[in-house]
């Protein structure tokens, strides 16, 4: 079974690649020299700074391994080459909330970089879905947990 791809933005790219630069040059030395203070101190069986670092190098690890993972199946989205007729991933999209007559603005990205408290849904959630290539004018139908909600597509453009 071929991975999934992780669609991301330059942004995102950037961001993840730097995380994982970080992680790789400062986080690693930080813990390795946590765990060698640690050491000096003596008995390892009683030494909850040893497993505190221990268990922070292991976090580390991990996610160097998922970043990884997800930079190598990533597809960069290429913003100069969306199509702003319709609505696709890497867009910013302006819609109209009917029930709550409210404007609302959301950023149309892969779900590696989906954080909703940034406006930023991901092409896989029910919202990213129903709005994927609708045009401005149209309106949307969404179920959601909260029950159906109706948005008007007001604007599309590049992030």
């Amino acid at each position: 079974m071929a991975e999934k791809k992780n669609i991301l933005t330059y942004a995102g790219l950037k961001k993840l690649e730097d995380e994982l630069q970080d992680l790789k040059v400062n986080k690693r030395q930080e813990v390795a020299q946590k765990i060698k203070e640690a050491r000096e101190q003596g008995d390892l069986s009683e030494n909850a700074e040893y497993d505190a670092a221990k268990d922070e190098q292991r976090d580390i690890e991990a996610r160097i391994d998922e970043l990884e993972k997800i930079l190598k199946n990533a597809e960069v989205v290429v913003e100069e080459d969306i199509d702003l007729e319709k609505i696709s991933i890497g867009c910013k999209v302006k819609v109209f909330d009917v029930e709550f007559d409210e404007e609302l603005e959301f950023y149309i990205v892969g779900s590696t970089e989906a954080n909703s408290l940034q406006g930023k849904i991901s092409n896989e959630s029910p919202v990213g879905q129903a709005l994927l290539g609708k045009k401005v004018g149209e309106t949307v139908e969404v179920e959601t947990q909260a029950g159906v909600i109706e948005y008007k597509v007001l604007r599309i453009e590049r992030a």
